[in-house]
């Protein structure tokens, strides 16, 4: 057992500032940090994910950042997997390492685990994923209405990637994936820290709008059209990729794709702040704090005392 180790978590909202605090902090710290975010991980997909380049990593160590091929589809024991061999190796030298990201998934399951579930059928999964691609989130929602009544009452019907996950699972196991949740937590040999950063959502959303616009000017139409050759893939469907499908069939205006973008990464960051705010473990700092930094490590101090 290591319990002298910590995690220290830096989650939120998308665009919130969580990738320079994580610098910050590890700094500090004389650490690393260890990336949650479900789509950075893919070498192919860069502006369109927000990925930190090397200017804003600042010369800390990254992990889980361009380990993995767009093509590989990756689930959340996957990422639990790596992250803990990862952590092994790195607590042999660090006391604490940052773990920075806005996947909620990602960070419940390395600090409590998940539960063991039966594979799913990866030609289910496809279907799952084309029946997304072609009718988006309504066509999920009344496909688990029909065949999942039980998620649909009691899972998140407004997450696509948790009702994708669902309805193959429903569809390969032949019961639904609620009633293999135990929500029973892990035993780990660390602590976990878990910061959450909000602000006001009006200031959020433009910080968000501003993003998408500087994406365009970054080259995200390039990257887009590079990757036009997966966009039948699970990782393809992703804010800020699939939304430029249309353009590139000519069938809708960039303009409108772009608002698009910006609307769908808005609701994707009102979901996130339900979750975090759902999720009594986490401790809330203003991100616009002016000594946020400050209040964190006396934050980090209290708990390890």
């Amino acid at each position: 057992m290591m319990s002298d180790k910590t995690l220290l978590i830096i989650a939120g909202p998308t665009a919130v500032g969580k990738t320079a605090l994580g610098v910050a902090l590890a700094k500090h710290f004389n650490t690393v940090v260890l990336s949650a975010d479900a789509r950075q991980c893919y070498k192919e997909m860069h502006i369109g994910t927000a990925k930190p380049n090397l200017e804003e990593q600042q010369g800390i160590p990254h992990f889980f950042i361009d380990t993995h091929s767009i093509t590989e589809a990756l689930s959340v024991a996957d990422y639990e997997r790596y992250a803990l061999q990862v952590l092994h190796q790195l607590f042999l030298e660090k006391d604490i390492v940052v773990v920075c990201g806005g996947t909620g998934l990602y960070i419940n399951a390395l600090c409590e685990g998940i539960d063991l579930m039966p594979a799913i059928d990866p030609a289910i999964e496809d279907e799952v994923n084309k029946l997304y691609a072609f009718g988006g989130i309504a066509a999920l929602q009344k496909a688990l209405q029909l065949e999942d009544p039980l998620f649909a009452q009691k899972g998140e019907m407004e997450n696509p990637h948790r009702m994708l996950r669902a309805l193959a699972f429903k569809r390969s196991v032949g019961e639904s994936i609620i009633q293999y949740q135990t929500h029973t937590p892990k035993e780990r040999p660390f602590k976990c820290v878990k910061i959450a950063l909000e602000m006001p959502r009006e200031i959020l959303y433009d910080r968000i709008n501003h993003r998408v616009d500087a994406m365009v000017s970054n080259g995200l139409l390039d990257e887009v059209e590079a990757l036009l050759s997966y966009k039948e893939h699970k990782n393809f469907q992703t804010v800020g990729y699939q939304e430029l499908l249309p353009y590139f069939e000519g069938a809708i205006p960039l303009e409108d794709c772009l608002n698009l973008i910006k609307q769908h990464t808005r609701n994707y960051a009102k979901r996130q702040m339900t979750w975090f705010k759902n999720k009594g473990n986490f401790i809330h700092f203003n991100a616009l704090a002016i000594d946020l930094l400050q209040q964190i490590l006396d934050e980090i101090k209290k708990a390890n005392a």
